[in-house]
């Protein structure tokens, strides 16, 4: 009921004065002594009312064509929409509707091409990361095929190079791909301990060369729902965050909890994270105030592990005492066959 008055509160005030005026004219009546005063004073309360509310409908339903066509020119301000809107106001307001209608159009011109040039950038970060590829590529291949004709120190350095420029294009090709409109992951059904050796493969030279005791405690049977590219990315983001933070005798613990909330926790003895830092380790750019080594990072890395998960439906949870290592805990849905 309130609601269906409520486009007449405006009016209410014109009401109270029609209603005044024509108590002013019965009291005249009242003093010619008219005889027919009652019937009079009903005829013109009556009237009085009928040209009211006559009004208020024809008054609202202007009002609701004008807010009909503003919000109709707010969605898309092109000249049509703007001279249907000029029509339905007065001469006065139609100037500044005109002025609106040319800023908007002025800003959705602007953002038209702020939009392409954003989306020709990141086609070029793609394209870029992509032929850098191939050298990474080439480096692997002849590791592969020539490892027994290079010295060891020098295959080991290889490897530590490729591993990193291999993280840094990865890197930029995720974000570029968070940041892009398209969307073309394939979920499917995985075995957990194939994708985690397939990313410490990847890795082993980082871990090699910082001497990590790597604890695999993985049943074979664990499945999880992922995409696999999407997968091993996050993980070995959570990997090189504790060979970013590790201690002078490093472990690693990969652990898998069934249940209701499936659960793989990834935890290391390294210096872990101070309390006031545990809130924002997910945060873009955050490298903390553990020690120097903080200052080498970017801060990218369990950031983009955050977001890949939110893609894929996983949820991230880190724990750390200071002193005590780091516990990262990935979240799976739980998707029965």
């Amino acid at each position: 009921m309130k609601r269906n008055l409520s486009p007449l509160r405006p009016y209410l005030p014109w009401l109270l004065l029609l209603l005044g005026w024509d108590a002013f004219l019965i009291l005249l009546l009242w003093l010619a002594e008219v005889q027919a005063l009652r019937s009079l004073a009903a005829v013109i309360l009556l009237a009085t009312l009928f040209l009211f509310f006559s009004l208020c409908a024809v008054l609202i339903r202007q009002s609701r064509k004008r807010e009909q066509a503003f919000r109709e020119f707010l969605e898309q301000p092109d000249s049509r929409r703007e001279e249907q809107l000029c029509r339905l106001l007065p001469s006065s307001q139609s100037a500044s509707v005109r002025q609106l209608g040319q800023a908007l159009r002025s800003r959705e011109d602007a953002c038209r091409q702020l939009r392409a040039q954003t989306e020709e950038y990141q086609e070029y970060v793609e394209a870029w990361a992509h032929e850098a590829k191939t050298p990474l590529s080439l480096l692997t291949l002849v590791l592969d095929n020539r490892r027994e004709e290079l010295p060891a120190a020098l295959c080991f350095r290889l490897d530590y190079i490729r591993s990193h420029l291999q993280n840094s294009v990865e890197q930029m090709l995720f974000y570029a791909r968070l940041k892009s409109p398209r969307k073309d992951y394939l979920l499917e059904h995985l075995p957990l301990r194939d994708a985690v050796e397939e990313v410490l493969e990847d890795y082993q030279p980082l871990l090699e060369e910082k001497g990590f005791q790597v604890h695999l405690l993985l049943p074979p049977e664990a499945s999880v729902c992922a995409d696999r590219r999407g997968l091993r990315f996050l993980l070995g983001q959570i990997l090189r965050n504790s060979i970013q933070y590790s201690s002078p005798e490093p472990q690693l613990w990969l652990r898998w909890e069934d249940g209701d909330r499936p659960c793989l926790e990834i935890r290391d003895n390294g210096p872990g994270v101070r309390a006031c830092d545990l809130p924002y380790v997910f945060e873009k750019g955050f490298t903390g105030s553990s020690d120097s080594r903080g200052k080498r990072a970017t801060g990218m890395g369990l950031y983009l592990a955050r977001e890949i998960g939110r893609e894929m439906n996983l949820t991230l949870e880190a724990e750390s005492q200071w002193g005590q290592g780091f516990i990262l805990r990935v979240f799976f849905p739980a998707v029965r066959e």
